[in-house]
């Protein structure tokens, strides 16, 4: 489990093709040793298990599954990636609560900066707006952000310039993926509301 606060980045390093997905190669900082394999790390918001490391360089397996439902489908030898380990016990959760299950991709529509602050403009595909609230939370690229508009086939993000520096939000140009995990709360409560309908 994550909460979206991005402290770490990566690039990749090395996209091993395999006949069921691709072993993908991340080159970081994180603090992590030969002891933690197995561990879950969430990388751009799809929570990966670490299987080896060596010189700073992570190694992950993806799945087909994992690959038709994320960016990773479209992803290149020196991208960005987000990366977060995942929480421990007692620590605060400052974003909302994360699986690193992606439910979607988007795309970025436009981005437009307005004084120190970033616009964007996401488009979604309609299956899933019906999930969206504005004002709730929601992870992009493993960053949890809010909602500040739904708009009729899309949905904007207001970004400071922290998280701008922070993430790898800076590199996104337009028509780029994203990956996309609503809030687990707002799926819940639709589930249950559908639910108590047909009974």
């Amino acid at each position: 489990m994550f909460n979206g606060i991005i402290y770490n980045k990566g690039k990749v390093y090395k996209i091993e093709k395999r006949k069921s997905g691709f072993n993908l190669f991340i080159k970081s900082n994180l603090k992590i040793t030969k002891n933690q394999l197995g561990i879950s790390i969430s990388c751009d918001g799809v929570c990966l298990t670490l299987i080896s490391l060596k010189k700073k360089v992570s190694e992950f397996y993806l799945s087909n599954e994992t690959l038709n439902k994320s960016k990773f489908r479209n992803i290149k030898l020196g991208d960005e990636i987000n990366l977060e380990m995942p929480l421990k016990k007692g620590q605060n959760i400052s974003g909302h609560i994360c699986q690193g299950h992606v439910d979607t991709i988007g795309k970025l529509r436009k981005v437009k900066n307005i004084d120190k602050a970033f616009l964007f403009d996401f488009k979604i595909d309609t299956k899933f707006k019906k999930y969206l609230v504005e004002k709730a939370s929601i992870l992009i690229n493993g960053i949890s952000l809010t909602i500040s508009k739904i708009l009729q086939n899309s949905f904007q993000i207001w970004i400071i310039p922290h998280t701008y520096k922070s993430t790898n939000l800076s590199k996104l140009k337009k028509n780029d993926l994203v990956n996309i995990e609503i809030d687990i709360l707002s799926k819940y409560i639709k589930k249950f509301i559908n639910e108590k309908k047909k009974i």
